[in-house]
């Protein structure tokens, strides 16, 4: 093997590993566990948001207020969202964790994801 080649595998080994370790969650109580006393951020867009055992979403996002409401429906985080005047409506995620970052990836997983910090 070239030492192009070694380096070339040394520097993918990582980014390969990275990308397997995250962990679905798929229970209400593991997701509780996670999130209580937690704020969910993402400082790019300055978003910072709690998510409260009692169902309620809480927070800001570019500067708008974030409200909501969220349920586990059948190992899917289901949340209706309001972002500053905005109903960006009732969707069902996919919850996955690594280390201190939690991805929602909307319509059970088949969507978009964020990812946002534990902090």
């Amino acid at each position: 093997m070239t030492l192009f080649r070694l380096f070339a595998v040394f520097l993918l080994m990582p980014v390969a590993a990275a990308a397997q370790d995250w962990q679905r969650i798929s229970d209400e109580d593991v997701f509780l566990d996670l999130v209580s006393d937690q704020r969910l951020t993402h400082l790019l867009y300055n978003i910072d948001i709690a998510v409260s055992p009692s169902g309620a979403i809480t927070g800001d996002a570019m500067g708008w207020d974030v409200t909501g409401e969220w349920t586990w429906q059948d190992g899917y985080f289901c949340r209706s969202l309001d972002w500053g005047g905005d109903d960006l409506g009732y969707n069902c995620q996919l919850v996955e964790a690594r280390g201190d970052e939690v991805r929602f990836t909307v319509d059970q997983g088949a969507g978009r994801a964020a990812s946002l910090r534990l902090r």
